[in-house]
């Protein structure tokens, strides 16, 4: 049997993931990397020293055949919105564990849908095991521990100012879309973007609100029915935001995809290695309750790429060893507020 296999292992973060694995190899038998590119796999399993096999998803029987024998496949293949739906149905069949690294709302949301048959399988359905949506999904389990009343809540992240060519096809997809809240426990599209000013600790800063995956998570984190989440609004974020309501139909259309994706295809991977050893988010969560009574935390992390590997291979290999009971999770309803501590280089206070 195998414990871990890494599926979508040649892309930016999936890269990134299989060699954090590499690094942990002294702890624990090595993943078998997968991909739908066989030369690309193998020659990064060579370099690595790690077993590989390469399939595509489009083929369910071919897909379950090589998920047999197979402990959780942390799926690192974006958009998830392609490739979620075809794991997580053979995972459900094979008794495999499905863990990956997704921030979509949507795919979050039809995920937690396969709850009850995830818990009749014995699998356990773990989405968002990256920096979407571990610190803050713990933040907010750490927001409702101190205020078991919440009604609403806001989480504010600054610091993402890189991204890599999968986030950015993976963004395309909303574009023709205004950014998605909670409101009365229900997933909602607001007509115009909230706009703030929030305090990470160096004094107020422009937020501007996105479609991010707490929107999903932090519902069945904390059952807080009003939920928003903004980011710290660098000049691209700006410009995009105030597209009128009446031409974002116009960003759906196939011509102007194609035209974004060629765009997307020129981009750098990535953020740089040195980037991603110097760089920092911030992220605050404010909470209220019925009467308006306010709490906040503040946490601070490592870069979202570097730690995504972290997080991501150590949910993983806990799942794999039979940490978490089966049924959908979020990361902090499978291992509680304070897990994003437990990676080097992340620490919260209260405010």
């Amino acid at each position: 049997m195998t414990d871990l296999m890494i599926y979508g292992a040649t892309g930016y973060t999936g890269t990134l993931v299989a060699e954090q694995a590499a690094a942990m190899a002294s702890d624990a038998s090595p993943p078998t990397l997968a991909g739908r590119d066989a030369a690309r796999t193998e020659a990064l399993a060579t370099r690595l020293d790690m077993p590989w096999t390469a399939f595509d998803l489009a083929d369910a029987a071919t897909l379950r055949r090589h998920l047999e024998g197979v402990a959780v496949v942390l799926n690192c293949a974006g958009p998830f919105s392609w490739t979620a739906d075809p794991l997580v149905a053979a995972c459900l069949t094979t008794g495999t564990h499905y863990v990956d690294i997704t921030g979509e709302i949507a795919v979050f949301e039809r995920i937690a849908a396969r709850d009850a048959a995830a818990r009749q399988a014995g699998t356990v359905l773990l989405p968002g095991a990256g920096f979407d949506v571990v610190p803050s999904d713990c933040l907010a389990a750490h927001l409702k521990r101190r205020q078991p009343g919440m009604q609403r809540l806001r989480l504010s992240i600054a610091g993402l100012s890189q991204a890599s060519r999968g986030t950015a096809r993976t963004a395309l997809e909303a574009l023709g879309q205004g950014p998605m809240a909670r409101r009365g426990g229900r997933v909602a599209e607001l007509e115009t973007p909230l706009r703030g000013r929030t305090d990470f600790g160096e004094g107020p800063v422009g937020t501007v609100s996105v479609s991010w995956g707490d929107v999903a998570t932090a519902w069945h984190s904390t059952g807080t029915p009003d939920i928003d989440v903004l980011f710290e609004a660098s000049p691209p974020l700006r410009a995009v935001s105030r597209v009128p309501r009446p031409l974002r139909s116009a960003l759906r259309l196939p011509p102007v995809q194609r035209l974004l994706s060629r765009l997307v295809d020129r981009m750098e991977h990535g953020p740089s290695a040195e980037y991603r050893l110097r760089s920092r988010c911030r992220l605050l969560a404010e909470g209220w309750d019925a009467d308006g009574a306010r709490v906040a935390s503040l946490m601070e992390t490592p870069e979202p790429y570097a730690l995504t590997a972290r997080t991501a291979v150590a949910i993983a290999r806990r799942v794999a060893a039979g940490d978490v009971r089966p049924g959908y999770h979020t990361p902090a309803t499978a291992f509680g507020p304070d897990l994003a501590l437990e990676f080097d280089g992340v620490r919260r206070w209260d405010t």
